[in-house]
This record gives C-alpha cells, structure tokens and sequence, in this order.
C-alpha cells in the first residue's frame, strides 16, 4: 500500500502537477450507466465537477481524459468544458497518457492520475501524483497517494481540482 497524503500535503503537491488525469466510469461520473429501452447508452456527469475543472484550466494546469470507453459523450462533454486532450477506447491507457504528457511537456513525475478500477492502476504507479475517489476498488485505493472524501461522480474531481486552484493562489 501506498503512503497516504494528509489534505494539505496532496494540496500542495497538486500545485506542483502540469497535467491532470482523469478516468471517466466511476470518477467522472457515478460508474452508472443508463440505458433506455431502444439500448441508447448514456451517463450522467457533476456539473460542479465541470466548474471545478474549468477553474483548474484557467489555473493553468493541462488536463486529459483516458478512458477505455468508446463512449462519444466523453468527447462532447470534455469538448464543453475545454479540455482538448482526450482518448476513448484506450486498450492501453498508460501509452496514451505518456504521449499526451510528452506532448504538453511533462515528465510523469509531473502528472496526477486520478482513477477508481484496476485499469488505473498501473498509470497511478506511474505518475508522481496517483488519485482515487473514495469509492474506488481495494486496488486503486492502495496505489493511490491521496483518496477523496468524495466518491466517483459525486464531487471528487472537483474535490481536486480546488485543491489544485488553492495551492496556484495561495502566496
């Protein structure tokens, strides 16, 4: 198991990071999927979240999403609030995330990873900053540096994201 940060230590840390992850089924949203009777599939995601990642951006850090969903909402919802590095259906989302850090120039020691299943595992292993919501499987919860008070899609990610804004405007 992982060392655990107190609040104010993951705080200042997530002031350091260039770039946030974010897995989306059970961090971004609730893990739920709807689906209505002609086999449409849908999500629902926190618009509190949404805030909380606009104000990181205008924060200046990078953001990505990496999920092994094909799900097209990811896409527009990641669209609506300005994130503009996004991969869906990622059969290998460790790959995915050093490329997009290579391109915004970040060492992984550089990135938050912030996930909730065993296919967040290894890239929690491999940035310097590894995340899990509260609800997150055994797993994750051990690889993960700080954990939050508040499950998947339920404000954990805005749970982060002010911390991040904190620890850029506090002098």
């Amino acid at each position: 198991m992982t060392e655990k940060l107190t609040a104010r230590e993951a705080e200042l840390r997530l002031g350091q990071i260039k770039l946030l992850s974010l897995d989306v089924d059970g961090v971004m949203t609730d893990g739920g999927l709807y689906y209505t009777e002609d086999g449409l599939q849908f999500r629902k995601f926190n618009v509190k979240d949404g805030l909380g990642i606009k104000c990181a951006l205008k924060a200046g850090v990078e953001m990505c999403i990496i999920s092994a969903s094909k799900a097209t909402s990811t896409i527009a919802r990641a669209d609506h609030l300005g994130i503009q590095h996004v991969r869906i259906g990622a059969e290998d989302k460790l790959a995915e995330l050093k490329a997009i850090a290579k391109a915004v120039g970040a060492d992984l020691h550089e990135v938050a990873h912030m996930g909730d299943d065993l296919t967040d595992v290894a890239l929690m292993q491999a940035v310097g900053m590894p995340l899990s919501v509260a609800d997150a499987v055994p797993e994750a919860i051990a690889a993960a540096r700080y954990v939050t008070a508040k499950p998947g899609g339920g404000g954990a990610v805005r749970e982060i994201c002010d911390m991040i804004v904190k620890a850029r405007t506090d002098t």
